[in-house]
């Protein structure tokens, strides 16, 4: 698929000028993340996805996913934030609120397509969760913004009915969107510090309300 190939070559040029200060086993790590991201969705594409082409929506969450994996590297570093990181950040951001348009307009929509758009958002999120946490954000904070899907998933396997598909819902979407926003925001240099601390302490509050809200109702159907 030459839609992988473009975002990995991206990745690492992006590592090169913005990250070249930083050691090549960190950057090498999160383009391992992206090439085992890039297999498991290659391998399920045959099966899953329903249409002829893979489209310009999926690329676009592709590229989502691959800045993700790039901003893994100044986390795992360690260093705080700068404007290089809140800079790609943004434009992750901004690639969730085209793909899904992108996919509407063209016909490609799909529960592949849905699927693979929420990992995407899962890894981004613990992306810049990570580095929020290495720009101030108290760590009870960054843990309820970036993992908290992680652990419903880890769940599953204890308890299976989790697993259940769930009804479509505005407000899930909403609530992921307000998210991913204060966790770009907080890495914007200006923004951080204890006022803004409270933007965090609300779209925590959000996130832990939202999947409460589809546990109670998958558990009334289990």
């Amino acid at each position: 698929m030459a839609a992988g190939g473009a975002a990995l070559v991206m990745a690492a040029a992006v590592h090169l000028v913005a990250f070249a200060d930083v050691p090549v086993p960190l950057w090498t790590l999160a383009l391992a993340v992206l090439v085992t991201g890039y297999w498991v969705l290659d391998r399920h594409l045959a099966a899953h996805f329903p249409h002829d082409r893979f489209g310009a929506c999926n690329t676009a969450t592709l590229f989502r996913g691959a800045l993700a994996a790039v901003l893994l590297t100044p986390a795992a570093a360690g260093s705080a934030a700068g404007w290089t990181v809140f800079a790609l950040a943004a434009v992750a951001l901004s690639l969730d609120a085209v793909d899904g348009w992108l996919a509407r307009r063209t016909g490609l929509t799909s529960r592949y397509g849905a699927r693979f758009d929420m990992e995407a958002d899962s890894l981004l999120a613990l992306a810049l969760a990570m580095n929020a946490l290495a720009n101030g954000m108290p760590w009870p904070l960054a843990v309820v913004l970036g993992c908290t899907r992680y652990v419903f998933v880890a769940a599953i396997s204890v308890y299976p009915w989790l697993g259940r598909p769930l009804p479509e819902r505005f407000s899930r979407k909403a609530v992921c969107v307000l998210q991913i926003s204060v966790l770009v925001a907080f890495l914007a240099p200006p923004l951080t510090g204890p006022a803004f601390t409270w933007l965090a302490v609300f779209a925590s509050v959000a996130v832990l309300g939202s999947f409460a809200r589809d546990i109670i109702w998958l558990r009334a159907r289990r």
